[in-house]
């Protein structure tokens, strides 16, 4: 499931619950957003704050099609990116350049993640010896 809250402050307070439980989280900017980008840092901090450990991240540049606007340079965001140890890469949502990528690659790595993790992990109840269960007499069941 894929949740757009577009950066917007108000939905500070309830992306809490969105990141429980999620395998995979994309952290989107505007490359024409100088203001975007510098708030990516807060995001990530909410993130390893509310998400679960280990969860996939990934970086997106959006709207690398309006390339005359761009102020966020593709270099200084992939060094960012590759300074947190997370994968980055520019879409355009306009034009569905690297749209489909983001995702796969998201998928990709959230597939890597889980193929590691055994099922064996999961927490387990152990059933000691009970007693036997009697059959019930001849004559119904009441």
């Amino acid at each position: 499931m894929a949740w757009d809250t577009a950066g917007q402050e108000r939905f500070r307070t309830i992306t809490s619950s969105y990141y429980r439980g999620a395998h995979g989280i994309c952290v989107v900017y505007d490359v024409t957003d100088m203001d975007s980008f510098n708030n990516v840092k807060q995001w990530l901090q909410e993130i390893d704050r509310y998400a679960t450990e280990g969860v996939n991240k990934l970086l997106v540049g959006n709207k690398s099609d309006m390339s005359d606007k761009k102020v966020v340079e593709y270099t200084v965001a992939k060094e960012f990116a590759d300074s947190l140890g997370i994968p980055f890469l520019e879409t355009s949502a306009k034009n569905a350049s690297n749209v489909e990528q983001a995702f796969l690659t998201m998928a990709r790595q959230i597939k890597e993640r889980m193929g590691t993790t055994t099922v064996n992990n999961k927490p387990t109840v152990q059933v000691g010896q009970g007693q036997g269960v009697q059959s019930a007499s001849a004559g119904g069941c009441c």
